[in-house]
C-alpha cells in the first residue's frame, strides 16, 4: 500500500524520537486518526478531554522531559481550543509543536463548516514557525523546521494539514527547482558570549560587597555553577517561579521565591543588595527588584530578545547559563571570594527567621483547615524524585512559600500567562515524560471545576500506562475564588463580589471514587498529615480534598501594616459568615508574619 501524507507525519515524528501526542480526535484530522490505525498507535495517541487540556499536557510533558511535546487537534473549533496552551507555552519558553487539521483545499474560501483562517489565527502563538501543508513535497522539511524552531527558540509551532492533503499519496521533495529537502540531524550547540563582555562583567561583580542572584528556569542546567558562583561570592539566592527547582530549598543561602507570592528574605535581598546577578530569567516585576541606582547588575539569558529587559543592566551576556557560568567563575577575583561572608551569613539568618515565620503561619487556627498548614505537611511527605505541579490562584502561594525543593525534585507552573486549569494537565504530561515517578498537583477549587475534574478521568484511562502509579492531586476546596478576591481586597480594598466569586461546593474526593480513583476528604487538620499519607501510599491516582479557610490572607512579603487594615476593613464591609474570624485573626496573622517589626 502507498504511504499517505499522514503516515510520512507519523512516521518523521517518530524518526524525530516523539513517543506520545496529547490530542482529540475530530473529522478534520481523520486521515492522521486512520494513521495511527496503521502505525500501531506509534506515538502513541494520547487522549485528553479537550483541546486545551491536550496542550497543557503537552506543555508539562516538555516542561518536565525536557524534549519536545506535540498536540494534535481538529480544524475549526479543535484548533481554537489549542490556544491557550499553546500560549502558555510561549509565554514560559517551551518547545510544543501543534499539528492541526483544516477544511479540505476544494471548500477553503467557501465559508465551509468548521472552515477558519488558521494560518492567521496561529500567527501569533506560533509565529516562529506555522506553516500550512498543501502538496505532498513540502513535507518533511515542514516538519523538520517546526521541530527544529520549536527546540531552537524554546517556542510552539504549528503544521497545518487539510483533510484532504492528509489522505494524499506520499511523494518525497525531487533534485529540483524550487524543491526544498530536508534532513534530521540536529546537532547540539552552545552560545558563549565575547571574552571582553566576560570580563566586564567579572569587573561588575567584583566590585560589590552585597551579591544578591536571581535564578529563573535559564539556569536549570547550571545547578553547580549557580551553586559555586554563589558561593564565591558570599552571595544570597531568590528564585523566580519558573526557577522554583532550580536550587535545593536545603541551601542555607537560598531565600526561596521572589515577588507578590514570595518570601520576605527575598524581598530583604533585592532591598539591600549592591550587586545583582540575573541567570536565565525574565522575571517581570521590577518593584521586587533593587531600587534602580543602588545595584550595579549583569544578565545571563540565552535569547537575545529577553535580554536587558526588567532591570538597567550594566552588561548583558547572551549564552548559555551553564558555559557562560563556567567561562565566568574563574574571573572572580580572589579579593572578592574573600568578601561578603557577613553578608550571606544576613541572608541565612533571615531565612532560618522565615522558616519560623511559616511554620507559626501554619499552626494558626482556621475555619475549618488552614491552606497554609495542607502545603506545610505536604512537604517533608515529598518523595526526593516527586514532581509537583501547581495551578494558578491562592494556592500558587502556599506552593512558592512552603514546598522545599530537594533531591532530583522538579516544580512548575504556568508561570507568565498565569493560567488556571493547568495543573492536573501538567500533572499527566509529566507522568508520560516520567512514568515511573511521583507526581503531585496542587490545585484550588476553581482551577479543578475548570478543567482538573475532567482529566481526572484522563488519569484513570491511563493510569495502568505509568511504572509508579502515583498521581496525587490536592484540592484546596474553599468555595471561592480566592486569589481574585484577596486582590480586590488588598489591592480596591473591595469586598468579594460574591456573584463572580463564589463557588459551588463540589463532591470532589467522592467524584474521584466514582471513576474508580482513591478519594479522600478532609474537614479536620488533624486528618491532614494522615490523608497526603494515604493518597501517596495509593496504588494508582488519588484526589485529596481540603476544606480550607478562604480568610486566610496571601500576605505579600512587602505588606505594611496600613495595608493589612485596610484589607481588613474591605473584608469586614461583605457581611458573610467568616468576617468575624477575619476581624479577630487578621492581626495576629500580621503579627506572627512580621514578628516585632511594622516596616
Amino acid at each position: 500500500m502507498t504511504a499517505k501524507v499522514a503516515d510520512h507525519i507519523l512516521e518523521r515524528l517518530r524518526a524525530w524520537d516523539v513517543s506520545c501526542v496529547f490530542g482529540y480526535p475530530g473529522d478534520g484530522i481523520n486521515g492522521l486518526l486512520a494513521a495511527w490505525g496503521r502505525a500501531d498507535d506509534r506515538p502513541r495517541f494520547i487522549q485528553a478531554r479537550h483541546e486545551e487540556t491536550a496542550a497543557f499536557e503537552a506543555v508539562g510533558y516538555a516542561k518536565f522531559g525536557h524534549r519536545l511535546g506535540v498536540c494534535v487537534a481538529t480544524s475549526g473549533p479543535g484548533a481554537i481550543h489549542l490556544l491557550n496552551g499553546l500560549y502558555d507555552a510561549k509565554l514560559d519558553h517551551v518547545p510544543v509543536l501543534a499539528i492541526v487539521g483544516q477544511t479540505d483545499r476544494s471548500a477553503m474560501g467557501g465559508s465551509y463548516q468548521q472552515e477558519v483562517d488558521l494560518h492567521t489565527l496561529y500567527k501569533d502563538v506560533a509565529g516562529d514557525f506555522v506553516e500550512t501543508v498543501t502538496v505532498p513535497e513540502q513535507l518533511p522539511n515542514v516538519i523538520d523546521r517546526a521541530i527544529r524552531t520549536a527546540y531552537a527558540r524554546r517556542c510552539p509551532t504549528a503544521v497545518i494539514v487539510p483533510g484532504d492533503v492528509q489522505e494524499l499519496d506520499y511523494s518525497p521533495p525531487t533534485h529540483e527547482f524550487k524543491m526544498v529537502p530536508s534532513s534530521l540531524d540536529r546537532s547540539a550547540w552552545t552560545a558563549l558570549p565575547s571574552p571582553t563582555a566576560l570580563r566586564r562583567a567579572a569587573d561588575v561583580l567584583n566590585s560589590g560587597d552585597k551579591a544578591a542572584l536571581l535564578v529563573g528556569q535559564g539556569a536549570g542546567g547550571a545547578r553547580a555553577e549557580v551553586e559555586e558562583i554563589a558561593d564565591l561570592l558570599g552571595a544570597g539566592v531568590a528564585k523566580a517561579l519558573l526557577g522554583k527547582d532550580v536550587l535545593s530549598d536545603e541551601l542555607p543561602h537560598v531565600t526561596g521565591a521572589i515577588g507578590l507570592l514570595g518570601t520576605r528574605p527575598s524581598y530583604e535581598l533585592m532591598r539591600d543588595c549592591d550587586t545583582l546577578l540575573t541567570i536565565g530569567s525574565s522575571f517581570p516585576y521590577a518593584q521586587f527588584l533593587p531600587e534602580f541606582g543602588s545595584a550595579r547588575g549583569v544578565q545571563i539569558d540565552i535569547d537575545p530578545h529577553m535580554i536587558g529587559m526588567r532591570y538597567p543592566y550594566e552588561v548583558n551576556l547572551v549564552g548559555d547559563a551553564r558555559a557562560t557560568l563556567r567561562q565566568l567563575i574563574p574571573m572572580i577575583s580572589k579579593e572578592r571570594r574573600e568578601t561578603g561572608r557577613e553578608w550571606q551569613r544576613e541572608i541565612c539568618a533571615n531565612v532560618e527567621r522565615w522558616r519560623g515565620v511559616l511554620e507559626r503561619r501554619a499552626e494558626l487556627a482556621a475555619d475549618p483547615v488552614n491552606p497554609e498548614f495542607v502545603a506545610r505537611a505536604l512537604d517533608p511527605l515529598l518523595p526526593d524524585d516527586a514532581i509537583v505541579t501547581c495551578d494558578s490562584g491562592s494556592t500558587a502561594n502556599w506552593f512558592a512559600r512552603h514546598l522545599t525543593m530537594r533531591g532530583d525534585m522538579r516544580a512548575s507552573l504556568s508561570g507568565t500567562l498565569a493560567s488556571m486549569g493547568c495543573g492536573v494537565p501538567y500533572a499527566i504530561g509529566a507522568k508520560f515524560a516520567h512514568p515511573n515517578r511521583p507526581v503531585v498537583a496542587l490545585v484550588g477549587d476553581g482551577a479543578m471545576q475548570m478543567n482538573g475534574m475532567a482529566e481526572l478521568i484522563t488519569a484513570a484511562k491511563y493510569r495502568h500506562r505509568w511504572d509508579d502509579p502515583r498521581l496525587v492531586v490536592g484540592v484546596w476546596n474553599n468555595q471561592d475564588l480566592n486569589q481574585v478576591t484577596w486582590e480586590m481586597r488588598s489591592m480596591g480594598g473591595a469586598p468579594a463580589f460574591l456573584p463572580a466569586q463564589s463557588l459551588p461546593d463540589v463532591p470532589y474526593a467522592e467524584f474521584a471514587r466514582s471513576i474508580g480513583l482513591t478519594g479522600i476528604r478532609v474537614e479536620h487538620p488533624d486528618d491532614v498529615t494522615e490523608a497526603w499519607r494515604a493518597a501517596l501510599a495509593a496504588e494508582g491516582p488519588a484526589v485529596v480534598e481540603f476544606l480550607t479557610d478562604p480568610a486566610v490572607p496571601p500576605i505579600p512579603p512587602h505588606a505594611t501594616w496600613d495595608q493589612l487594615e485596610s484589607t481588613a476593613a474591605a473584608v469586614l464591609k461583605g457581611d458573610t459568615d467568616r468576617t468575624a474570624m477575619v476581624k479577630q485573626g487578621l492581626k495576629a496573622k500580621a503579627q506572627e508574619f512580621f514578628g516585632s517589626k511594622k516596616d
